[in-house]
């Protein structure tokens, strides 16, 4: 049977009620996001252009940046704008697009950080055949299952919503729209779409989290049989992974795997994988890895 929605627009109770401590959010988080566009900007134009970035690694982590910056435009352009206005409403329309990409991109994200610990794998546990068994079809191929993957996780979680009427009240307790916030609106018991979104999350983020450990367990016991050089280098560019990866999941897990009840802290831990951790992405992989610094240096020489 066919519902009817009387809700066309919704309307946002924002991170926080004040508007003094709302208008020192939008100068704080202003420039955090634009540095989370330049900085990951940035890698993607070096990767593009160096000749000496031209590994599967550097195309995954080019591939990431351009993600990141996705990701974070799906919450954080409307969330910063809306703090400065007196009220913060989307269309459902438009709150629906915004969960579908939110979801999308972060899945994607989620992905390939999967892909990223198997190329740290091959290239440290079988270093003679890396090139043949990280072809360029294969990369293309895991980035394609990445994007394919988020496609099918998201269109889930918007299918699921869209037969779901809102009849009143219009109000989300939240800065952007997602979906358990979205379901305490419905004029319908949502146990069984709350169940069905914790499920497809928590079995995305659980067999991504058992290949992350799993690989790295492999990478680290194969490690004692490097020289003392090459366990600096791998432990080096592996611990810029690992911190991203703990960064991203930690906050999104902790979330996720927990009931559908929404407090002020489940926003600020909200605000740490929508805004801050897309901007220390790029930081951390460019502080720890030299190629990707000379490959800037060189860019910024020949810019001048």
């Amino acid at each position: 049977m066919a519902t009817t929605n009387n809700v066309t627009e919704l309307i946002l109770t924002g991170l926080f009620q004040d508007p003094e401590v709302q208008r020192v959010c939008f100068v704080l988080f202003l420039p955090v996001y634009l540095a989370t566009v330049l900085g990951n900007g940035l890698i993607v134009v070096t990767v593009s252009v160096s000749k000496s970035l031209r590994s599967p690694m550097y195309f995954f982590l080019s591939s990431l940046s351009l993600v990141e910056i996705c990701y974070s435009s799906t919450v954080v352009p409307k969330f910063i704008t809306d703090l400065l206005a007196r009220m913060k409403t989307i269309s459902l329309k438009g709150c629906l697009a915004q969960i579908f990409f939110f979801h999308f991109f972060g899945v994607v994200e989620t992905l390939l950080l999967v892909v990223m610990a198997y190329d740290r794998y091959v290239a440290i546990c079988k270093p003679l055949h890396y090139m043949n068994i990280m072809s360029r079809h294969v990369c293309h191929t895991l980035m394609t299952g990445s994007f394919v993957g988020g496609f099918l996780h998201s269109i889930i979680q918007v299918l699921i919503t869209l037969p779901l009427p809102f009849c009143g009240p219009n109000v989300i307790d939240h800065y952007f729209c997602d979906l358990y916030p979205l379901f305490k609106l419905a004029c319908t018991d949502t146990f069984v779409e709350g169940l069905i979104v914790f499920v497809n999350s928590g079995v995305i983020s659980i067999i991504s989290l058992l290949i992350l450990v799993s690989s790295y367990v492999v990478i680290l016991v194969n490690l004692r049989k490097h020289s003392a050089e090459g366990r600096r280098k791998a432990l080096s560019t592996c611990a810029s992974h690992i911190t991203v990866v703990v960064f991203f999941f930690g906050p999104a897990t902790f979330l996720y795997m927990r009931s559908s009840s929404t407090y002020t802290e489940d926003k600020l831990v909200a605000v740490f994988y929508t805004v801050i951790t897309p901007m220390l992405s790029p930081i951390i992989y460019t502080l720890r890895n030299k190629e990707v610094k000379n490959a800037m240096r060189k860019l910024w020489r020949k810019k001048n």
